[in-house]
């Protein structure tokens, strides 16, 4: 898969970091040594977390090296690593672990959160946020583009299913079993977009990536269109011409021990 353009990331930071800035509120821990975030992407994130906690060592790991070296440039007090989530494992016991909007990328989480528990010191707290919006039009119009098209044999199931998120059941039995305390809460955030194709622009940096990267640049474009085309009779305008985008998210905190 082509790498992740930091430059369409950050197009839209401050709604991209609202989600961060809830998920760091709800965590509590007096004075974290070792902090990691992982999928920090561009540092937005990351830069929150050192901000908070100016004496830990933070540590952003992503797998991807444009995303990391614009870390590096926003953050140079911070520290950096390319590694696939999934299979990283610090080299010291963290106090925080922290992800925001990353894991969802991550398969299999039934398996994922306990090797994430167990990289966690004693006391130490798991935060994570992830985007549970599979069934709004923002990314159920993606599939149905996709299918639609000529080029629906381009894409395996591991994209057309998407990967689905644990139930909030699930997901508190799962960390609960393992002796730590849980907070999760869902919220939906209603971002005020100025039109139906700055929902294209917001998506095209991450859940459009799996649909696109497998099209030749003609193909992408009429992709697009047709997405578009989509999304405006999904889409109503609002009053003052603008959309809104809802987009729900699922929050975890976890403290262990």
């Amino acid at each position: 898969m082509a790498d992740w353009n930091p430059s369409l990331y950050l197009q839209f930071e401050s709604e991209r970091t609202r989600p961060a800035q809830e998920l760091l509120a709800r965590i509590f821990h007096a004075s974290p040594r070792y902090i990691s975030d992982l999928g920090c992407g561009p540092g937005n994130s990351t830069e929150l977390l050192h901000s908070r906690y100016p004496m830990a060592l933070t540590t952003g790991v992503d797998s991807s090296k444009a995303m990391l070296e614009k870390a590096a440039q926003r953050l140079p007090d911070c520290r950096f690593v390319e590694a696939d989530i999934g299979t990283w494992r610090p080299d010291v016991p963290q106090d925080i672990i922290y992800a925001n909007a990353s894991l969802q990328w991550v398969p299999n989480h039934s398996e994922l959160l306990p090797h994430l528990l167990e990289q966690l010191a004693d006391g130490g707290v798991l935060a994570f946020q992830v985007p549970d919006n599979l069934l709004q039009p923002s990314h159920a119009l993606m599939c149905q583009v996709a299918t639609e098209g000529e080029w629906k044999d381009r894409y395996g199931e591991e994209v057309l299913s998407r990967k689905k998120l644990l139930t909030t059941e699930e997901y508190y039995d799962l960390i609960a079993a393992r002796g730590c305390r849980v907070d999760l809460w869902r919220t939906t955030f209603y971002h005020v977009m100025p039109s139906v194709a700055a929902i294209v622009e917001w998506v095209k940096s991450t859940g459009l990536r799996p649909f696109l990267n497998p099209l030749n640049e003609e193909e992408q474009g009429l992709f697009l269109q047709r997405y578009l085309s989509a999304l405006t009779q999904a889409y109503s305008v609002r009053s003052d011409g603008s959309v809104l985008l809802a987009f729900p998210r699922l929050f975890v905190v976890a403290q262990k021990g």
